[in-house]
């Protein structure tokens, strides 16, 4: 039994406790020294006595962008940076197969006739790339089979830098007319060639950037015998046919004014599996309507 002092003091011991517990949010347990983390603010003492729970704050949803990754091998040999998808034109998968389809038979000028047909394969390597860039040169604004002619005459007289070099301007005419603007060209061929003898040793040049400061050659040529003389993919090789063609189909992002700005547009969404290891030429014997040579 214990003395009614000492109940008294328990009693009031208890009382003292449970009124010090019970005194709610932002007071610590008397004689303690201690306070209670404050409540935020808006919130009343009741609404802190309903909970001893910290209030969690809803995280934002953020919408991810869909990005893909491409590597050359199983053991993440190769990896490259994420990109993300950018724009790309509606159903272009589909006109590509009907593309094909259409060209499955390979049987435009351009198959029997293009810049990869047009040189001496007996010949030095060097010598076959200048065949292919001179090919090249004449076909502008010419036909397959116009080309094709001229390059064979010029062949049977030895179609070599230094031969070029000594044939003298009116037979060099004679033997490429009726290409289009012929007299322009025997300039272009011959001021080309000399710089090739030059600089290069009779080869050409193994970049767009050299292979466009040579008199004659724009950027679909140089793009074109860097794949054809080179076996290089360097960009799209793109013409006046490309570029209307290109338009009317909508594979562009916005309507473009030049072949070059064409260019530009289709290889900044084209997917490099179809067009080659990089950027390559959209191959002729695909599209022979637009007329890649």
């Amino acid at each position: 039994m214990c003395s009614p002092q000492e109940f008294d003091m328990s009693t009031a011991g208890t009382r003292m406790v449970t009124r010090s517990w019970s005194r709610g949010p932002g007071v610590g347990p008397r004689g303690s020294g201690e306070e209670a983390a404050p409540l935020p603010r808006g919130k009343s003492a009741a609404e802190g006595r309903k909970s001893h729970h910290p209030v969690k704050r809803q995280r934002k949803t953020q919408s991810l962008k869909v990005a893909y990754e491409a590597s050359d091998g199983e053991k993440g040999e190769g990896i490259k940076p994420l990109k993300v998808p950018s724009w790309e034109p509606q159903d272009w998968q589909q006109q590509l197969a009907n593309i094909r389809t259409m060209r499955s038979e390979k049987d435009a000028p351009v198959d029997q006739l293009g810049a990869e047909h047009c040189y001496d394969r007996s010949v030095p390597p060097k010598v076959q790339r200048y065949q292919v860039l001179l090919s090249l040169m004449l076909s502008s604004q010419t036909k397959d089979q116009v080309t094709a002619g001229a390059m064979q005459r010029l062949r049977a007289r030895g179609l070599t830098v230094d031969n070029i070099l000594k044939t003298d301007d009116s037979t060099l005419g004679a033997l490429i007319y009726p290409v289009g603007f012929w007299r322009s060209k025997v300039k272009y061929i011959k001021q080309t060639s000399a710089i090739l003898q030059q600089n290069y040793g009779g080869d050409i040049p193994a970049s767009v950037t050299e292979l466009m400061a040579l008199p004659g050659v724009g950027p679909k040529m140089a793009h074109l015998a860097m794949a054809v003389a080179w076996g290089t993919v360097s960009g799209i090789a793109v013409d006046t046919h490309v570029h209307r063609i290109a338009n009317r189909l909508r594979w562009t992002k916005k309507v473009t004014k030049s072949p070059e700005e064409t260019r530009a547009a289709l290889e900044d969404w084209l997917p490099r599996c179809r067009n080659g290891a990089g950027r390559a030429p959209l191959p002729p014997s695909l599209l022979p309507s637009l007329s890649l040579h």
